[in-house]
């Protein structure tokens, strides 16, 4: 049964050096709050895990925390690129970084296959792209049925996911809405997973559905209003567009990346 903690426990019990952490939300419910623990934790040597790595990534990336990134689609959503990022590709700062790169549809069948405690997932993609001959995850697998020649993906099984929810009932379920991306099979494909919440509640609404994670599935729960700011969680808060654009000059220097990150994340302060 799922656990509740403060962030800072969470985080200190549940992700170690050199752990494969998975951060999933698709457009809101980022975890940012825990990227920033694990960053004031000044883990190590972690392999990253996102769809879509935007700035949670670009942050750890240039804190020194990843020696690795398996990622689709990376950016600035709506801006630019990520100069953090880009830096530990193109220079090594402040380490370099490994890459594994998917489309959209690869990795979260990676996710999907992780989930379902199968060794791989197979989909039409990848024809045309010279991506499965340069990456060792991506393999063809012939049908037995049709003889048709497919794209395999290796399954993903992360240490740990890391995901932000609107609600957690008492028992320890999970309810999410919205936008939704592959939080679910990120969760059920990991060892162990932390869910941060905007609200702890006695009991969901009559809603159908309404637990997208049972609290067995769930090793920790902390409960942490706007612990996806900037970016927004349904029904709770909105998207800080403003701080996603002064991070394109904020980041592109790594002496004031520095700055920010002391009085920001290491001082504790509203990030």
């Amino acid at each position: 049964m799922a656990e509740f903690l403060t962030l800072e426990s969470a985080i200190a019990a549940n992700v170690h050096d050199g752990d494969v952490v998975a951060l999933e939300g698709f457009t809101h419910l980022i975890p940012f709050a825990a990227g920033h623990e694990i960053i004031r934790q000044r883990r190590r040597d972690l392999t990253l895990v996102r769809l879509t790595p935007d700035l949670i990534c670009d942050q750890l990336i240039g804190a020194g925390c990843a020696r690795k990134l398996i990622f689709s689609w990376g950016g600035n959503p709506g801006v630019g690129s990520l100069h953090r990022f880009r830096d530990a590709v193109e220079n090594g700062w402040p380490r370099s970084l490994d890459l594994d790169e998917h489309t959209h549809a690869g990795l979260a069948n990676r996710f999907v296959a992780g989930a379902a405690g199968l060794p791989f997932a197979v989909l039409r993609a990848y024809a045309g792209t010279d991506v499965r001959a340069a990456n060792s995850t991506i393999a063809n697998v012939t049908c037995p049925f049709t003889g048709e020649v497919l794209a395999a993906v290796a399954a993903i099984r992360p240490d740990i996911t890391i995901i932000h929810a609107q609600q957690a009932d008492r028992a320890g379920n999970v309810r999410l809405w919205g936008i939704t991306g592959v939080q679910k099979e990120s969760v059920l494909a990991a060892t162990r997973s932390i869910v941060t919440v905007e609200e702890i509640v006695d009991n969901f609404s009559d809603d159908r559905n309404a637990v997208v994670l049972p609290s067995w599935t769930v090793t920790a729960i902390a409960h942490v209003p706007g612990g996806c700011y900037p970016s927004y969680a349904a029904g709770y808060s909105e998207r800080d567009n403003d701080y996603y654009e002064a991070w394109e000059d904020l980041s592109r220097d790594r002496a004031v990346f520095e700055d920010w990150l002391e009085r920001r994340v290491y001082e504790r302060g509203s990030a």
